[in-house]
């Protein structure tokens, strides 16, 4: 089955990734194309831009998480109106609600997505993974829970090599000169020998991380 084989594996890497994903919406994008386009990071969109979950017209269901992705993104309401009734959603009526970021002329969009990679590229890339995780993870943890994983999270940052060049430019008054470094040190194999909160952490991060890991 193709949603098994091949979408479900992707939304699943697409989330995982340890960094942003930005999504340019062009054109329709309907159905499964909907769905990964407003699963991005950051969704920008061209003014002409539409999205329409089609599936109910054809007996279907939304997938790819799109059960799943539209009341996080529209709240309840609108999820099983747009789902149900499969009417077309304007990118401007889409950014009112906000389910994207933003929405530019059309022949500015491919421009705009591309400078937002270029910047996103030269910031601290390791602690934007970071953001990325535990927002995503906020959606099913408690406030406690959410506290702890902050917690591990700002230790792993603060022992990036982005971290420690972001405080000495700052206090030198000068611009940060790091390019998107991760960690200080290149690891390749790490033993996770605590089954605490901070062992569960690194052993979300470390598959995405391509990091070989013992426990």
């Amino acid at each position: 089955m193709s949603v098994e084989r091949f979408y479900n594996p992707l939304v699943r890497r697409l989330a995982k990734l340890p960094k942003p994903v930005i999504c340019a919406v062009n054109g329709v994008a309907a159905g499964a194309g909907a769905t990964l386009a407003l699963g991005g990071d950051i969704v920008i969109a061209a003014r002409s831009a539409k999205f329409v979950m089609a599936f109910s017209k054809l007996g279907l269901i939304p997938d790819c998480g799109g059960t799943w992705l539209l009341p996080r993104v529209a709240g309840r309401a609108r999820a099983m109106g747009l789902a149900l009734l499969g009417n077309q959603l304007s990118a401007e009526q889409a950014h009112e609600w906000g389910m994207i970021w933003q929405v530019v002329d059309d022949e500015t969009l491919a421009d705009t997505a591309q400078q937002l990679a270029r910047h996103l590229a030269t910031q601290p890339t390791f602690g934007l993974g970071l953001i990325k995780q535990a927002i995503n993870s906020a959606e099913t943890n408690t406030l406690d829970t959410q506290l702890d994983l902050e917690r591990d999270y700002q230790r792993l940052a603060g022992r990036s090599a982005d971290y420690r060049e972001g405080v000495s430019a700052f206090l030198a008054k000068r611009s940060r000169s790091s390019r998107g470094n991760s960690m200080m040190i290149n690891v390749q194999t790490v033993a996770v020998i605590g089954s605490g909160t901070m062992g569960a952490a690194l052993l979300k991060l470390l598959p995405v991380m391509d990091t070989r890991f013992t426990v």
